[in-house]
């Protein structure tokens, strides 16, 4: 990300973020992605649009910055009482979620992020949080969740006109969850 590193928290640098931040959410929910300007925005958030340049660069960092912020999860993943039940309801969130058009978007903006690894920071934490509640069973490692569950997922909702059917989803976490 280009956001400079060692910002105070709360502070004015974080109040200016967060009112860009919002300030883009609210154009994307108004037009369409592709006619949304920096000098829109920054007149949104009551800034200059010199101020977005020097902090994100260009236009597509900041979205890939505000798709990033979006994808932190606002809460645990659902705890239904059985591994399988926990991939599942995981998994089916994901999919809905990812493949709605503000989905798919969100998807196109990471790509563009400096940090494409935050992205599968954020999935393997929430995919590790589901497997530190069976620490009695044998468990995937998080990696093979990420390959054989949410890697066919993200190619079908990004490369595919139409996303992984939800059946098929059930077959790849029985196949994750197979030794």
């Amino acid at each position: 990300m280009a956001i400079k590193e060692g910002l105070r928290p709360g502070g004015r640098s974080a109040r200016v973020q967060e009112s860009i931040h919002s300030a883009v959410r609210a154009l994307l929910e108004e037009q369409e992605r592709s006619t949304v300007t920096v000098p829109q925005i920054a007149a949104r958030a009551g800034v200059t649009p010199s101020t977005i340049y020097r902090r994100w660069g260009d236009l597509s960092v900041l979205l890939a910055d505000v798709a990033l912020a979006r994808m932190q999860p606002d809460s645990e993943p659902a705890n239904t009482g059985s591994l399988r039940g926990d991939l599942r309801a995981w998994a089916e969130q994901y999919l809905d979620e990812m493949s709605s058009e503000l989905g798919r978007n969100l998807l196109r903006d990471v790509q563009c992020s400096s940090t494409p690894g935050f992205c599968a920071a954020i999935i393997g934490g929430q995919l590790q949080t589901i497997l530190d509640r069976y620490p009695n069973q044998s468990l995937p490692s998080v990696d093979r969740l990420i390959n054989l569950i949410v890697a066919p997922t993200v190619f079908r909702i990004v490369f595919s006109a139409a996303p992984l059917e939800v059946e098929e989803l059930h077959r790849l976490i029985e196949i994750a969850l197979s030794h």
